[in-house]
């Protein structure tokens, strides 16, 4: 059906990147959940009232409270394909990962509540009455909220969309829910056994998990978490493309939101190049990963000696002595400074975020190996820093 639906209402539908076609695919989402909610809430509070189950009808309202989901889905996209504004220049992208935030709660919420009521029911157990056309909206009502577990999944995966993802494990804890209280009615119907409360301990906790997961998948993009592997090879790959520039580092990649991605990053060219055309290579860089990775870049050229026979060696050899402070090191910005007396090798340590020596003790240690070359020729002028990706 969402196929369908999406191929009559959103235009150029696999532009997913494109703020215009994510708000669509939203709304679609959003006013879809809001329909079948509402319509599970009405056949499960008709099935709760004629059994006379609490579960049921607790099962109802959560189904309602699912709408409530949806409509915070809605306006997180809505509100996130938003132009730039002057208070605002990057945009609201980043409102998809707080209405996916939102969900999250809800889900917890939910899942809290579920468990009291599960606890009143171990306490004080209660009969139910046993009613056929009660099982048959349950049932019906596992179907539809499986049905709205995928396509929330599928289409939160093909957008990269947090409150999809979370919309889905929602769904999918309703899902279970429901289950739980379909099986606890058959089971207290046949063996008159007072289950529903434990299972519905059960079902709390793998809701509670599930809210969890939701709330971790968009904190992470809201608190800022380094690019995939596979982005970062894409970005060194087109730049590295380009015979001028010899090598890249300070790679930062800013999340404003999906499809609202910054790049910046630091392109090492030769130092005796021509200034213009090296200026017009990095131009031409930064146009290349705007069309193909749908980012804005910004690229400093940093220009670096590698013609003199001197230079290249050294770093060689010290990028090989740092290895021995942690062989996750790694050395840029190169530069040599002869003096009468001694030589300054001038460069920055990239050091992982889980190095154990505090920054100032890196850069001792790193000073201390570069005045064992060539019996003390040699002095290391050090900045340690941390790898952004």
């Amino acid at each position: 059906m969402m196929e369908l639906l999406s191929r009559w209402f959103i235009r150029d539908r696999d532009n997913v990147t494109d703020p215009r076609v994510r708000r669509a695919y939203g709304q679609l989402c959003g006013f879809v959940g809001i329909g079948l909610n509402i319509l599970l809430f009405a056949g499960k509070f008709f099935a709760g009232t004629l059994s006379g189950s609490v579960a049921i009808t607790a099962d109802a309202f959560n189904n309602l409270s699912d709408a409530g989901s949806s409509v915070v889905t809605l306006l997180g996209f809505r509100l996130a394909g938003k132009k730039p504004d002057p208070q605002h220049p990057f945009g609201h992208g980043r409102l998809e990962y707080v209405s996916g935030l939102i969900v999250a709660g809800l889900i917890l919420l939910m899942g809290v509540e579920l468990a009291k009521s599960s606890v009143e029911k171990i306490l004080h157990p209660a009969a139910v009455d046993f009613s056929v056309i009660a099982l048959v909206i349950l049932a019906v009502s596992i179907c539809v909220k499986l049905y709205m577990a995928m396509y929330n999944r599928s289409l939160g995966k093909k957008l990269s969309a947090p409150a999809l993802l979370a919309a889905a494990a929602d769904s999918l804890g309703d899902c279970m829910s429901t289950s739980a209280v379909l099986v606890a009615t058959l089971i207290g119907h046949y063996f008159q056994l007072p289950v529903d409360g434990w299972v519905g301990i059960l079902v709390a906790l793998f809701i509670f998990k599930g809210g969890i997961d939701a709330a971790k998948d968009t904190i992470d993009p809201l608190l800022g978490k380094p690019p995939t592997p596979e982005y970062v090879k894409e970005i060194e790959d087109l730049v590295m493309a380009h015979k001028e520039i010899s090598g890249i580092h300070d790679l930062v990649v800013h999340d404003y939101g999906p499809g609202r991605v910054m790049v910046s990053l630091h392109a090492e060219v030769p130092a005796h190049g021509d200034l213009l055309e090296l200026h017009d290579v990095v131009d031409n860089i930064e146009m290349d990963l705007s069309r193909q990775l749908n980012c804005q870049a910004v690229i400093h050229m940093d220009p670096v000696v590698t013609d003199d026979g001197l230079t290249g060696p050294l770093r060689s050899r010290v990028a090989e002595l740092v290895k021995q402070v942690d062989p996750a090191i790694t050395i840029h910005d190169f530069r040599v400074v002869a003096g009468p007396t001694h030589t300054n090798l001038v460069f920055d340590a990239v050091v992982p975020f889980d190095e154990k020596l505090t920054a100032a003790q890196a850069a001792e240690k790193i000073r201390a190996l570069v005045r064992t070359m060539d019996d003390g020729r040699y002095f290391a002028v050090v900045t340690v820093e941390n790898s952004y990706i």
